[in-house]
């Protein structure tokens, strides 16, 4: 929050000429209690990696999602401004889900399924296709004193399985050999 946020928030007007934006805008977050939310997220999404044995690929396959999350929002320009870790999060559980999905068998394979069910409906029921910006919803609803970008979450999803098909190719060839 120290951050100084209109130099490194998510501002589709000054993408062209401040492309750093689809990494800095992570780091911006506009309460103490959204800083809070975003690290218990990212805790949650790093201990799951390590519960699950993700290895080194889902990870750089997380970390290349990060930017490529942000590049979405360029279709919406009614969200003029969008900061914090909440689509990078969605993409680790997106990567999470397929690895799990594609790589694993038994009880952990239909654990990356119920992953991804959980994930999609969850996007389905936050309409991203709607307003860019609506008030916390559910259990936060009290709490949450920022509203949420409902299509950053979506875009976090969609990069991360981008990324994680693109990881999952990349190490089956090399293991193929």
């Amino acid at each position: 929050m120290a951050l100084p946020s209109a130099l490194l928030d998510w501002q589709p007007e000054a993408f062209g000429t401040e492309p750093w934006r689809a990494f800095s805008a992570a780091f911006v977050h506009w309460s103490l209690f959204h800083l809070l939310a975003n690290l218990l997220g990212a805790a949650v999404v790093a201990a799951l990696g390590l519960a699950a044995r993700l290895p080194r690929a889902a990870t750089l396959a997380w970390a290349a999602a990060w930017p490529l999350a942000h590049l979405p929002l360029l279709l919406q320009p009614a969200l003029a401004h969008y900061g914090g870790l909440s689509g990078v999060l969605h993409a680790g559980v997106a990567v999470a889900a397929l690895w799990l999905l594609v790589r694993e068998s038994g009880r952990r394979r239909l654990l990356g399924a119920a992953m991804a069910v959980g994930l999609l409906v969850k996007l389905g029921l936050e309409a991203p296709w709607g307003p860019p910006l609506r008030p916390a919803q559910g259990l936060l609803n009290g709490g949450f004193d920022i509203a949420t970008a409902p299509l950053a979450h979506a875009t976090g999803a969609g990069a991360g399985l981008l990324c994680a098909a693109l990881a999952l190719l990349l190490t089956h060839r090399q293991s193929r050999g």
